[in-house]
């Protein structure tokens, strides 16, 4: 009961990461320790769950599934997506500056807790480091190409395969990729007004996305793990900047619905902000928030470490030997 509480509380911290543009699900899941086995988890939906029914049944398919972890995790997601939508928007117009903060503070110590090197650390994983930091820097600038490739909702499921691939990995946001696409404001309010058809046609788009990337996901992890966690950091150090609380908006282009997809900003210091824009810098605030943030992910981390470590997420892997990925 204590682990299901704990996933429920993870996976809510997971959704309310997720409906922030510029921070990601993923780098939650790395703080709280249950990235690799839910990669892992999500890899075993396939047609080897067939044959896990087949063999073991009902209790041999959960079992296959790992369903004890998912589920409680799916649950704290969907409650807290629900449920933070509605705050996420208020605070991003009310006080967006605090928010990011809170979140950047919370990502700069998470990726000193992922950079952290292992025994197995070679000069030469600081290539796949350097990859991660291009990607996450240039992925938003592609992403408004995905409005112009047909039917709304081709871009809807396209979209949708999009957004939830950047939420297995930690530093690339979802959102953030769904506000580059124009989606952002058509999604959340699908989700806040239960609007079932989009949401199914964006859901199947989500289902294709976890499908095809956990698997590419957990091969890296099995045969590159050391290179994979250097990729994963590389994303979240390049996530940085679109958290930075003093940045001004110096280019940006209409989304098909009218949406503003922000494309460039100027970053600046505190007092740089406020002859710049007018605007009040929160400098006391947004600093008490991003050490909040730090100190959240520090003790999270000794929580993590003080607890019994759990099965590597490997073991699914093996527990399932013969069966397909």
């Amino acid at each position: 009961m204590k682990r299901h509480l704990g996933l429920v509380l993870k996976g809510a911290g997971m959704g309310a990461a997720d409906a922030v543009p510029g921070v990601s699900g993923g780098t939650i899941a790395f703080i709280t320790g249950i990235y690799e086995e839910l990669i892992h988890t999500i890899k075993q939906f396939g047609p080897s769950a067939l044959g896990a029914w087949r063999r073991g049944g009902t209790a041999g398919l959960a079992s296959h599934l790992n369903l004890a972890f998912l589920l409680p995790l799916l649950a704290g997601i969907a409650a807290s997506l629900v449920s933070v939508a509605h705050l996420v928007v208020w605070l991003m117009e009310a006080q967006p500056r605090l928010l990011d903060g809170f979140f950047f503070g919370l990502v700069a110590a998470s990726a000193l807790v992922v950079g952290r090197h292992p025994g197995d650390w070679r000069w030469w994983h600081v290539a796949p480091l350097v990859a991660g930091l291009l990607l996450a820097y240039g992925l938003p600038s592609l992403m408004p190409l995905v409005a112009r490739i047909g039917s709304p909702d081709l871009v809807l499921m396209v979209g949708g395969a999009i957004a939830i691939s950047a939420l297995l990995l930690p530093g690339v946001s979802g959102s953030f990729l769904l506000l580059s696409m124009g989606l952002y404001g058509t999604v959340m309010e699908a989700i806040r007004g239960f609007d079932l058809a989009l949401i199914a046609t964006f859901g199947g788009g989500c289902l294709i996305g976890l499908f095809v990337f956990s698997r590419v996901l957990a091969w890296l992890l099995d045969h590159f793990h050391t290179a994979t966690l250097q990729l994963l950091l590389g994303f979240i150090l390049g996530s940085l900047p679109m958290l930075w609380p003093w940045r001004e908006l110096v280019r940006y282009q209409l989304a098909p619905g009218g949406q503003m997809v922000p494309l460039d900003y100027r970053y600046l210091t505190p007092g740089d902000f406020s002859a710049v824009t007018g605007e009040p810098a929160q400098l006391t605030g947004v600093v008490a928030l991003m050490l909040t943030g730090a100190a959240l992910v520090w003790l999270v981390g000794r929580a993590n470490r003080d607890a019994s470590a759990p099965a590597r997420p490997g073991a699914l892997k093996d527990k399932e030997k013969g069966s397909d990925a």
